[in-house]
């Protein structure tokens, strides 16, 4: 079939809806814990089970989060808010509704930036609105009944809608990639999608290029990966164009992503709006974001990773791709500017992250949560190069791997108990490039008739009969003289 059909002259048109759990510790109505994890049904009780006579109290901490990722996103933040009932029955919601703000966003408008093949573009967004989570149906962990487990139930999500403002699985991927990195960075939720703290929803659409009228929209869920999401639209554009080229007629309806081979299937059909019933909570006074308090939360947002990368980049004269990779995750960066403070050599700090410490997290699986080496002691070994006391290639292959042995120790300390210190004396160096020389007599000829690039050979073999402790600046200065 997909020889005979064009799809080029198709576009496609996508929507993301991301849920996002708040970190608070508990729900976003009782005291209940929002822990990952635990016994099934232990994070619950009456309010969140919604037993009769049972009231609800608003956690003031997610509505913080919820504002902070709302000025984060250049969001216009609502002063006046209050809560509605969404009505909808399903094993997994105790309440019969969910307590949500769709009908009143606190956060309206907004972008996320993202960098697409053709160069910078703002993804817009319709709105960040607060709800709370349902809990979970299990359909395996019985032959016979489906289980639930409520321990989910009531904890605060952010759901984070976008306008129609996507048109390939590229930008879904570059804009998810971005939305997870500035969660992290803003410490509102941690990101990770394969526990469920962050799911995505897509909407997926497509007309003829040119085009401006919106085509029907399918709705793709149970995507548990920024890979699988873009995997999924993929799918579903082929699919809708397939239809369509065959003579069929798309239809409205959410779908569900099967990972194990690629494919998608038919849940339900869509809902629209009006099948929720919405009205406001009565059980919760409505609420107001003040000035003053809009300002506390402004003041106090971290710095984020496009300003950093600026800052990276204009500031400290990085390439911008170490500034990219440095501020792909939070403790990255964290970690630079401390290891900065002790040693200002911004490119060399820049290269023991991007070498030796990444590959020793790489190797171990790792975090720089769980680095043995804190800041200051990275720093000193830098500086311990940068001195001139070692060459990189001593304090990487060396000195890096016994200070992770023995994190109590000193870089100095390591490197003269195992006589690692680099030879400043001329006397002891000079003999050396002296045997060197004389071991190539012919490039030495070479290098007089105008081959200046042999300098590094000369060099190289001076630090190899010298393990590694001739000063690489002496050495090259005693060359030039001596092959005058």
């Amino acid at each position: 079939m997909s020889a005979t059909i064009d799809y080029n002259k198709y576009e496609a048109v996508i929507g993301l809806e991301v849920h996002a759990q708040l970190l608070t510790e508990s729900k976003l109505f009782c005291n209940d814990s929002a822990a990952f994890g635990g016994a099934p049904n232990t994070h619950i009780s009456p309010i969140t089970l919604g037993h009769p006579g049972t009231l609800p109290r608003m956690n003031h901490k997610a509505v913080e989060y919820a504002v902070r990722l709302g000025l984060a996103c250049h969001c216009e933040i609502a002063q006046e808010n209050y809560f509605a009932r969404k009505n909808y029955f399903y094993p997994d919601l105790p309440k019969g509704y969910q307590v949500s703000q769709h009908t009143a966003p606190i956060c309206n408008g907004g972008y996320v930036a993202i960098t697409t093949a053709t160069g910078e573009r703002n993804i817009q967004l319709n709105r960040i609105h607060l709800e709370e989570d349902a809990g979970k149906s299990l359909h395996d962990q019985d032959p016979a009944n489906t289980l639930v487990d409520y321990n989910r139930a009531g904890v605060p999500l952010v759901e984070i809608v976008t306008e129609p403002d996507l048109f390939n699985a590229d930008e879904a991927y570059a804009y998810l990639t971005n939305l997870r990195r500035l969660v992290r960075y803003l410490e509102v939720c941690d990101g990770n999608m394969e526990e469920g703290s962050m799911r995505c929803d897509a909407n997926i659409s497509i007309r003829l290029k040119g085009a401006t009228t919106l085509g029907t929209k399918v709705e793709v869920k149970n995507m548990n990966s920024i890979r699988n999401v873009k995997r999924a639209i993929e799918n579903e554009i082929k699919r809708q164009i397939e239809i369509v080229e065959t003579g069929g007629a798309i239809v409205q309806e959410t779908r569900s992503f099967d990972a194990s081979n690629g494919s998608s299937f038919s849940l339900r059909s869509k809902e629209e709006a009006n099948d929720y019933r919405y009205f406001p909570e009565p059980d919760l006074a409505p609420f107001r974001i003040t000035a003053d308090y809009l300002e506390s939360i402004q003041r106090a947002l971290p710095a984020l990773p496009d300003e950093l990368v600026q800052k990276y980049t204009r500031q400290y004269g990085l390439p911008e791709y170490d500034a990219r990779v440095l501020c792909d995750d939070k403790a990255t960066a964290d970690y630079f500017e401390q290891v900065i403070t002790v040693a200002p050599q911004h490119k060399a700090a820049a290269n023991w992250l991007l070498g030796p410490v990444k590959q020793y997290l790489n190797e171990h699986s790792c975090g720089l949560e769980q680095f043995p080496l804190t800041a200051a002691a990275l720093a000193a070994l830098i500086q311990l190069v940068e001195a001139g006391k070692v060459s990189f290639s001593i304090a990487s292959s060396r000195i890096f791997p016994e200070m992770i042995q023995q994190p109590g120790k000193t870089p100095l300390e390591i490197a003269t108990a195992l006589n690692l210190l680099q030879d400043t004396n001329v006397d002891n160096i000079s003999p050396i490039i002296d045997e060197v020389l004389a071991k190539y007599p012919g490039k030495v000829a070479e290098y007089k008739a105008g081959k200046k690039g042999l300098i590094g050979l000369f060099v190289g073999e001076v630090m190899k009969l010298s393990q590694g402790k001739a000063d690489p600046k002496l050495t090259n200065q005693l060359l030039a003289e001596k092959l005058k």
